[in-house]
């Protein structure tokens, strides 16, 4: 037996630590749930987001168009998730006819990315950006602007209840996405001489356009 075999059997002997645990079998959630009306979670999750430094928009498709061509501003091309990826029907095209092309994923200089989102939450703000086949992590992180767009129907309450949604689907954030990715407002650090400084690790401006009807009904 060499000393690798030696060290591995006694680490197989080695009792195991706090094996008088019991399982954890109701998880409390890290912020406290409230009973909220579904007005009054996409409203939460509004306020929410706008208060870590997001730029929140409901918005119809025409005035999203709109809104989305005024943060393009001079530039010619955007980063962009393919079109069957994001709530928006015919974005693409749309943008081309007025001059605006997708750029390739890896085009480090394009300074505005378009993503959708695979789920939003209420409780922090927060929207989560799976990454795979038509969804290019670079559109995310790359661009000094990120634009998400969304529907209020993705809203959850909370982390707890998205990571559970994910359990009883067989986790497809994790198994069928090459990356996932919790963003809550534009990146940022403070980390040398306690200065905030945007745009460290990612975008410094993120924009959120829930789309559909100017509120949403119960």
């Amino acid at each position: 037996m060499d000393a690798r075999d030696r060290i591995l059997s006694k680490l197989r002997r080695t009792q195991r630590p706090f094996s008088d645990i019991q399982p954890i079998l109701q998880r409390r959630h890290m912020i406290p749930q409230r009973d909220l009306s579904l007005p009054e979670q996409l409203q939460l999750f509004i306020d929410e987001a706008e208060a870590v430094g997001c730029f929140v928009y409901q918005l119809d498709q025409n005035a999203a168009l709109e809104q989305i061509m005024e943060l393009i501003g001079d530039d010619r091309s955007v980063l962009s998730w393919d079109e069957s990826q994001i709530p928006f029907d015919g974005l693409h095209g749309m943008l081309k006819s007025l001059g605006v092309t997708v750029a390739r994923p890896d085009d480090s200089d394009v300074r505005v990315g378009i993503t959708g989102v695979n789920a939003a939450l209420a409780a922090t703000g927060s929207i989560i950006v799976e990454s795979g086949a038509g969804r290019q992590r670079s559109a995310s992180l790359l661009p000094a602007v990120h634009i998400a767009l969304m529907r209020a129907e993705q809203i959850l309450p909370d982390l707890e209840t998205w990571q559970g949604a994910q359990k009883q689907a067989g986790y497809p954030a994790f198994t069928k996405s090459s990356n996932t990715t919790v963003i809550t407002g534009p990146s940022k650090t403070a980390d040398i001489a306690h200065q905030l400084v945007k745009g460290a690790h990612g975008p410094r401006e993120v924009h959120i356009m829930i789309l559909g009807s100017a509120r949403l009904e119960e």
